[in-house]
């Protein structure tokens, strides 16, 4: 408890026994109580009892809690610690009594109300002198204690009235009766107004000197004694007088000569106020010296962490919120001024290596994507296998900018982000995670000429997209087994594949594993929309998209895809990627996530032959010795057969996964600084994924041999047997047979129930940018 106040000295104010004379010999002999009651009764008669009386019996108190006043909300990272961002339309962050350093209590009382721990919350003189002017026409008074300025805070009292003065007496009465000094002045402290938007002691602290007014924090992080002095002489006067904002600034030094000598004059009163509270010795107030360390004002100061690429992330944390029964109802504003404490799914250390691999204009970017074209951009999201933690995300600088790794709900409900793009061949280890599935053996051989006619696709020389063709070359063409086909981007023995499985199956497997939304032009128009593809099977929403599904022409967003990474190495079982760990307000959980996990129906030989089969893609060996397995992606620009406009990588280790997409912001082909059309994702988006898995791993400190890959059996695959495919139900070319395993083990694909030509680059490209349709909205 602070020192007990002393009188404060100066010109007496008369006594009720001076001024009513045989009746303030009478008040003197009341008790405490009686004179307050007393008082009040008599102010009372004198103004009209009428709606003070009323207040007395209606009025409730309401506490700053009850209140619901705006408060900043704190965003963090993983580790419920690190804060990543504050949001906020008002600068205002509660603090108990107990957390409040003894500077800034001190000084309140000294500058504000020096009997407040003495006082019955009113000023019971000033009581009786506003009543009897209000009698005989004097003056009207504003001076008011603590407790009656937190009462006209509370009951949201305006203007200098006798009726209000009434009221708020009346108010600051019940408040003290009902609540002990300690708990009033926090209430104070948490309230009141100090200028530059700053709302409460805690705020006010950050704002005018980027410091705090927690004790719990580290000495050189809070406020000193001199500056608490200065921070509490702005209650007096918040903000500048409208009317004249030259002769009466406030207090606030940085508004300049006048807001400075203001502030000097006020600093000196609360230093006596401090030395005749005995909260300060003589000694001591002639040693401290006004603080010349107050900061200019950033009205975007409080609003911190907005304008880096977390921002981005922020976005989808609070998009994930708004989905959620805790605050799917409220309104649009309740997020970012409610308060609350947001612990985050986002990893520091592994965010740090996701902008170092993945931001291309620092100079910590590999040299592969240094210095290329203002048009490059590139998209990163890491997941945690099993749990669906996103541990890193990176779609782009700032939350009020582009989201190049997904999308995510406004405050308005509207869709934003740009991170849908096709997937090109990265797309195929979804076609071959259904293969196992379906028992097709990674050691079959496929069809795998350089180009090849799908008559049941509508892909002929005839038509106008022209037969499946290879992007690449591989030395066991023109028969390939699957893995070989896998791991040299053949697209005919994919395309092939597709066929056989059935685009929809192919499409339950990309779904189970994590990919929620796919994008496609209905019919064949010129604007791709969202088809969600959640708690929906394949079949119902395969008319949307082509056999060319199994190649990767239809755009996935980053997000999904690294989803899709982190099912694979967490042995088939599917969490879903979530933001947002918890959310606590004053101490009481709001939300927890309850990740839950899925089985996507792969046994764990099967798992162990896809990971076999992409631990042999060169690019995704990382120089660790971590077990690693990826796979690249490349989509041309348009109809172009030498330009490229995506590039991506994407893999895992059984710790961690990640996607990476390379692409352009305009949507034009990605073009180097010098002029070459040769990038790819093995050249271009591979070394900002293994950078990234390096680092990241390496940070998270984790023992490597806890997370190996099995071993494959291939117990079904000592005698593969080879058929033509002519006998198959899907028309074949008769003079290209293939060896295949037996026709019980591959179900024919049904025939597509729609056939389009590969799409313009506009129906694919996020250039204009792909923005999510709200036609069909996310399910949770």
């Amino acid at each position: 408890m602070p020192a007990a106040p002393v009188d404060s000295g100066g010109p007496a104010e008369p006594t009720p026994e001076q001024r009513f004379g045989a009746a303030g010999r009478a008040w003197r002999r009341l008790s405490r109580r009686d004179r307050l009651v007393a008082a009040l009764a008599a102010a009372l008669l004198l103004i009209g009892a009428g709606g003070v009386t009323v207040a007395y019996y209606v009025d409730s108190v309401p506490t700053p809690t009850q209140l619901d006043l705006p408060q900043v909300t704190t965003v963090y990272y993983a580790d419920g610690k690190t804060p990543m961002a504050r949001l906020g339309t008002q600068n205002r962050t509660m603090l108990t009594f107990n957390e409040m350093n003894d500077a800034v209590k001190q000084s309140i009382v000294a500058a504000e109300d020096q009997t407040f721990w003495t006082n019955p919350g009113i000023d019971v003189a000033g009581v009786l002198r506003a009543a009897w002017n209000n009698v005989t026409g004097g003056q009207t008074q504003g001076a008011s204690t603590i407790t009656q300025q937190y009462a006209r805070l509370a009951a949201d009292l305006k203007g200098v009235t006798y009726s209000r003065k009434m009221r708020e007496a009346v108010i600051a009465w019940k408040l003290d009766r009902k609540y002990s000094k300690p708990q009033i002045l926090e209430f104070y402290l948490n309230s009141v107004p100090f200028g530059r938007g700053a709302y409460g002691i805690e705020a006010a602290a950050s704002a005018f000197f980027g410091k705090t007014a927690n004790r719990n924090a580290p000495a050189a992080q809070q406020v000193t004694v001199a500056e608490a002095m200065l921070l509490v002489s702005m209650v007096k006067q918040p903000e500048p007088d409208p009317a004249d904002p030259q002769g009466r600034p406030g207090y606030d030094p940085k508004r300049g000569p006048q807001a400075l000598k203001n502030a000097q004059d006020r600093w000196n009163y609360v230093r006596e106020g401090m030395v005749k509270l005995r909260y300060l010795t003589g000694a001591q107030a002639d040693q401290l010296r006004y603080p010349d360390t107050v900061i200019d004002h950033n009205p975007e100061a409080f609003r911190s962490g907005l304008d880096r690429p977390t921002g981005v992330a922020v976005n989808h944390v609070l998009s994930e919120l708004r989905q959620t029964d805790a605050f799917r109802n409220e309104p649009k504003d309740y997020i970012v001024n409610g308060g609350f404490q947001i612990v985050t799914t986002i990893d520091k250390q592994v965010q740090d290596a996701a902008e170092a691999a993945a931001d291309i204009r620092r100079p910590t970017a590999p040299q592969s994507v240094q210095g290329q074209p203002a048009n490059w951009q590139a998209a990163l999201v890491a997941v945690e296998p099993g749990t669906g933690r996103v541990l890193a995300y990176y779609g782009g600088n700032q939350a009020s900018g582009a989201d190049y790794a997904g999308w995510y709900y406004d405050e308005d409900g509207e869709p934003h982000g740009f991170g849908a793009h096709p997937p090109g061949s990265s797309f195929k280890v979804y076609d071959l995670a259904e293969a196992l599935r379906q028992k097709v053996s990674v050691k079959s051989y496929w069809d795998s000429p350089p180009t090849k006619e799908f008559p049941a696709s509508g892909r002929t020389s005839g038509s106008p997209a022209g037969p499946i063709r290879n992007a690449s070359s591989s030395a066991c063409q023109p028969d390939c087994t699957l893995w070989q086909a896998t791991v040299d981007s053949l697209n005919v023995p994919f395309f092939d594949l597709t066929e056989h499985l059935g685009a929809g199956k192919v499409l339950d497997m990309a779904a189970r594993a994590g990919v929620d939304s796919m994008w496609a032009a209905p019919n064949g128009g010129a604007n791709p929309v969202r088809v969600d593809l959640r708690d929906r099977s394949g079949k119902d929403v395969t008319s949307n998209f082509s056999t060319e599904l199994g190649i990767g022409q239809y755009p996935i967003t980053v997000l999904d895809h690294a989803n899709g990474m982190a099912t694979f190495a967490a042995g088939g079982m599917r969490a879903q990627a979530h933001f947002v760990t918890s959310v606590t307000r004053r101490g009481q959980q709001v939300y927890a996530a309850k990740p839950n996990q899925t089985d996507i129906g792969l046994n764990q030989e099967q798992i162990n032959q896809l990971n076999w089969t992409l631990r042999k893609v060169e690019a995704a060996g990382l120089d660790n010795d971590w077990d690693s397995a990826g796979k690249t992606g490349t989509w041309q620009a348009g109809t172009s057969t030498t330009e490229n406009a995506h590039v991506w990588m994407v893999g895992y280790t059984r710790a961690l996964a990640a996607a990476v997409w390379l692409g352009t912001t305009d949507g034009k082909p990605l073009v180097t600084k010098t002029g070459s059309t040769e990038v790819y994702g093995a050249s271009h988006a591979a070394p900002i994924w293994r950078q990234f898995m390096v680092a990241a791993t390496e940070a998270m400190k984790l023992d490597k041999n806890q997370y190996r890959f099995g071993n494959p059996t291939f117990a079904d695959d000592t005698s593969v047997p080879r058929v033509d495919t002519t006998q198959q139900e899907v028309p074949r070319q008769p003079t290209t047979p293939s060896r295949r395993p037996p026709t019980s083990t591959v179900p024919s694909a049904p025939a597509p129930s729609r056939i389009r030509p590969v799409p313009t680059p506009s129906t694919i490209r996020p250039s204009p940018p792909v923005t999510p349709s709200p036609t069909e909205a996310p399910q949770q």
